[in-house]
C-alpha cells in the first residue's frame, strides 16, 4: 500500500475522526508490546528504526552505522526479517546477493548485503546466534524498535524532516508505528534527516524527553543524468521524495510513476514504462532499491539513481556507537 495523504495532515479530517478510535486501540497494542523486555543477544546490539510506517529513511541509516563500526574494527552483521519476501516462514539464513533474488529475501536485504553480511528471518534471537557463529562482533537490526525481539545496546530511530511523525495518530487513522511519546521513551536518540516543520516538532520532544538528536541529510551521488530528460518510476513508502531528488541533482523530469512500496514489477509494468521513456525522448531511472527488484537484464536498461546519509555529527554518533559496543 502507499501511505494515504490524510496520514501528513495535522488538521483531523471527518475521516480521520472516525477512525481515531481504531488508532487508539492499534496504539495501546504497539505500546504494550513495546513495553515487554525483548531477548538480550551476545553481541553488542543497535536498533534502527522508524517512527513511521516506511519512508522515514532506516536502510540508509542502517548502512551508515555498519561503516562507522567496520571503522573501528568491529566486523557488523545485518539482521531484517526481510520485508517484501514471498515466503517469510523458516530458519533465519544468510543472504548471498549474488543468488538470491528480492522476492526470496527482500529488497533492503539485498541493499544491505551488498555492505556487509545480512542475515534474514523472523525470529531475531535465533539469527544473532547465527551471525555470532559466522563471525559477528556487532548487529545491526534494519527495524525492530518496535517489536522488542531483541534488547538493543543502542536504539535509534530515524525522522524524516518533512513528514515527522504524520498526523501523529496510529493506523489506520495516522501512521504512526505506536504512540509517539512511547517510541520515543524506547530510543537512546533520534536521527532527523532533512529539513521540515514537521521534523523539528519531533525533535523538540525529543529533546524534552532527554534524547540527543542528530542530523543528517540524502544527497545523490555524482549524477549522469544531469540535465538529461528523464522518467522516473519508484514502488518505495515515499516516492515524491526519489522524485524530488532527481529534481535536485539536474535532472529534467518529465514523467513520474509511483508505486506500492515493495512493489514487485512484471514484464508487462517495465514494458510500458520503457515504451513511454522511448515516447518522451527519456532515460528511465528508479531507485537501488527497485533496481533490486529488477531482473538483471532490465536493470542493465534502467538508470539508477543511488544516494548516500551525509551525517552532521559523525563523531557524536561515534561517541554512541562506542558506548554501546564496549566490552567489560
Amino acid at each position: 500500500m502507499r501511505a494515504p495523504e490524510f496520514w501528513r495532515r495535522a488538521p483531523a479530517s471527518p475521516l480521520v475522526r472516525a477512525l481515531a478510535p481504531l488508532g487508539a486501540i492499534y496504539g495501546a497494542v504497539a505500546a504494550a508490546r513495546m513495553a515487554r523486555p525483548g531477548a538480550r543477544a551476545d553481541l553488542p546490539t543497535i536498533v534502527v528504526g522508524g517512527l513511521t510506517l516506511g519512508g522515514d529513511g532506516k536502510t540508509p541509516a542502517a548502512l551508515a552505522l555498519a561503516s562507522l563500526l567496520a571503522e573501528t574494527g568491529e566486523r557488523p552483521f545485518f539482521l531484517t526479517r526481510g520485508h517484501g519476501r514471498r515466503n517469510a516462514r523458516g530458519a533465519p539464513f544468510l543472504v548471498d546477493p549474488q543468488i538470491h533474488s528480492a522476492c526470496e529475501v527482500g529488497d533492503e536485504a539485498l541493499l544491505l548485503a551488498w555492505r556487509a553480511p545480512t542475515i534474514v528471518g523472523v525470529d531475531r534471537a535465533a539469527g544473532a546466534k547465527l551471525a555470532r557463529m559466522l563471525g559477528a562482533t556487532t548487529l545491526v537490526l534494519d527495524d525492530g524498535l518496535q517489536s522488542r525481539r531483541l534488547e538493543p545496546d543502542l536504539a535509534l530511530a530515524v525522522v524524516d524532516g518533512f513528514y515527522g511523525a504524520g498526523n501523529g495518530l496510529c493506523p489506520p487513522a495516522g501512521p504512526l508505528r505506536a504512540p509517539l511519546q512511547r517510541q520515543l521513551a524506547a530510543v537512546d536518540a533520534i536521527l532527523l534527516i532533512g529539513e521540515g516543520v514537521a521534523g523539528e516538532a519531533v525533535a523538540h520532544r525529543a529533546r524534552a524527553a532527554g534524547k540527543s538528536v542528530l542530523r543528517a541529510r540524502l544527497a545523490p551521488l555524482p549524477c549522469a543524468l544531469a540535465g538529461e530528460r528523464a522518467l522516473a518510476f519508484a514502488g518505495i513508502a515515499r516516492p515524491e521524495k526519489f522524485f524530488a531528488t532527481l529534481r535536485a541533482a539536474g535532472v529534467a523530469l518529465v514523467g513520474a510513476r509511483s508505486f506500492a512500496d515493495h512493489h514487485l514489477y512484471t514484464e508487462r509494468e517495465i514494458a510500458a514504462l520503457t515504451r513511454e521513456a522511448e515516447r518522451l525522448g527519456a532515460t528511465l531511472v528508479t531507485t537501488e532499491k527497485d533496481a533490486a527488484r529488477l531482473g538483471a537484464a532490465i536493470r542493465a536498461r534502467v538508470a539508477v539513481l543511488p544516494v548516500e546519509l551525509v551525517l552532521e555529527e559523525a563523531e557524536a554518533l561515534r561517541d554512541l556507537l562506542r558506548s554501546a559496543v564496549a566490552r567489560d
